[in-house]
């Protein structure tokens, strides 16, 4: 399981409001009043990403002007004055047909979605409060303080009643064994995959790049292997099985089929990410290591990616950008999400306190790398202009955050706990509605780990509020310490996909959560 973020950390800075006082001379009107500053920068956006535009309506207008005074005696003149330049034009000509021929070879080939499906486990999986901390007692294996924390940490979590444990864990005792964990793996990604192939009619022989990530759980033959031997795919696919990566995998594994796509022409590429719950239950009593099992709840996702340029008709969106930050290289970025064994010999994944503070170090570099790509040229300026006065003149300026929301319409942030969505909402200055996905995501799924942004991108789609050329922003983290980006366009308003997993729930959300 990727031990991403979770819900214990209190938050960190967010950014504070300047209150403005105006004083009025001769009853002038309150401007700050009377008009709505939100549209005065969004006009100022609209300028200045339109300058270039705006700039060529001038000389267009000249060149329509000079060109509706020509006479035939003119344009004779001007041909004469080709025929004579004759050489100029062929070698400019050849140039520019040479750059052009360079430019279309060389350039990145699209990556497309098709579709992808969630995996939602049947109903008997589900643990609501109170089984699961009754059968958390009757495992024997937590003392009384230990077991009293666990229920501090589900009220807490944004968890619901509805999220999944696997079947192992509703024995009693557990039965947490090797045969149990291959089982939970192949109702998950079996269960993904089957949907896939149904909603898209593809069949699995065509799928050139198969790309599995499960953070530890990592079996022999590997679950990619699995997948080869289930599905009968040919024999010169090219699979891959990345293991603990934590639950920013799932992006870098769309990275690594991206860049795939990019060698292998008309080709698919399948990316299904999962995280195996069943050989990684923590039965101890370190309360650093009994989070995890709080907050990690089944789930798993498959996605089917193209290049071929037919493909665009019916897929859902098309890949932009993918960021990865990783963190490694600092000891306490390292160590924060740590597999080990407690003084007992008992296995799990310990969480650093320092946890939010470094995933607020790796979210600020990856947003730093990703700004410029994403943001309008209005916001770079604003930033930049921000800076030079505090580097030049030495002021006490608050830095300028960047509005997110003029680059992206949607924003699908790994469901890691209620303390990382809520910091995310805070510091990035988003909106309830910005989050709305995220959160509901964790109430009924629970952390799904690295599939959890495909479980917050088809709430948004049930909702029905993709609309053609959205942008979708993706952002999750993961042990090491990673924090990857990926960001998406939607190529139509896009409808759900049939068995979707909130096909049959989603008018019941959002609903209120506790405080």
């Amino acid at each position: 399981m990727n031990r991403g973020i979770v819900a214990t950390a209190n938050g960190g800075s967010g950014t504070g409001s300047v209150g403005v006082q105006i004083q009025q001379s001769r009853r002038l009107p309150d401007f700050l009043q009377s008009v709505n500053l939100k549209y005065v920068k969004l006009g100022y956006h609209y300028l200045i990403s339109n300058l270039l535009t705006l700039c060529f309506i001038p000389l267009i207008a000249a060149i329509s002007i000079q060109v509706s005074q020509m006479d035939l005696d003119d344009l004779r003149q001007l041909w004469h004055h080709l025929q004579y330049n004759l050489v100029s034009i062929i070698t400019c000509s050849a140039i520019l047909v040479f750059g052009l021929t360079v430019f279309i070879m060389t350039r990145p080939r699209p990556v497309y979605l098709v579709d992808y499906s969630c995996y939602r486990p049947p109903d008997h999986l589900k643990a609501p409060y109170g089984s699961f901390l009754e059968h958390s007692r009757l495992t024997g294996d937590f003392n009384e303080s230990s077991l009293e924390f666990q229920r501090k940490i589900l009220e807490r979590s944004g968890l619901g009643e509805e999220t999944y444990v696997p079947q192992a864990m509703h024995n009693i005792p557990p039965t947490p064994s090797m045969a149990a964990a291959r089982e939970e793996a192949e109702e998950v990604m079996y269960g993904a995959l089957d949907i896939l192939f149904q909603n898209t009619n593809v069949n699995p022989k065509d799928i050139g790049i198969l790309v599995v990530n499960c953070s530890l759980f990592n079996p022999t033959p590997s679950l990619s292997a699995m997948i080869v031997n289930k599905y009968k795919l040919r024999g010169n696919i090219r699979s891959f099985n990345l293991g603990g990566m934590g639950c920013s995998a799932g992006v870098i594994a769309v990275d690594l089929a991206k860049d795939l796509l990019q060698v292998h022409r008309n080709t698919y590429a399948v990316v299904v990410s999962t995280e195996n719950i069943t050989q990684n239950w923590y039965f101890g009593n370190k309360k650093s290591m009994l989070i995890p099992n709080c907050l990690f709840r089944v789930g798993g996702s498959a996605v089917l990616l193209s290049n071929k340029s037919n493909d665009r008709r019916r897929a859902k969106y098309k890949l932009i950008h993918v960021v990865r930050t990783h963190k490694g290289a600092e000891d306490k970025a390292f160590r924060c999400v740590y597999q080990e064994q407690d003084d007992a010999g008992k296995t799990g994944v310990s969480l650093s306190k320092d946890l939010m503070a470094i995933a607020g170090g790796a979210l600020k570099t990856n947003i730093t790398t990703l700004g410029p790509l994403v943001l309008p040229i209005s916001e770079q300026l604003l930033f930049f202009a921000t800076l030079l006065v505090k580097k030049l003149f030495n002021a006490s300026v608050k830095p300028y955050i960047p509005d997110f929301k003029l680059a992206f319409d949607h924003f699908c942030i790994h469901a890691g706990g209620r303390a990382v969505i809520d910091e995310l909402e805070k510091n990035l200055q988003l909106l309830p509605i910005h989050v709305e996905a995220s959160r509901m995501t964790l109430h009924r799924f629970g952390n799904t780990s690295s599939s959890s942004i495909w479980y917050e991108l088809a709430y948004i789609e049930a909702k029905g509020r993709i609309r053609n050329r959205n942008r979708v922003w993706q952002i999750a983290f993961g042990s090491g310490f990673k924090c990857n980006s990926a960001v998406w366009q939607a190529l139509w308003n896009v409808k759900p996909s049939s068995n979707g997993p909130w096909e049959d729930c989603i008018d019941k959300y959002p609903v209120k959560l506790s405080t």
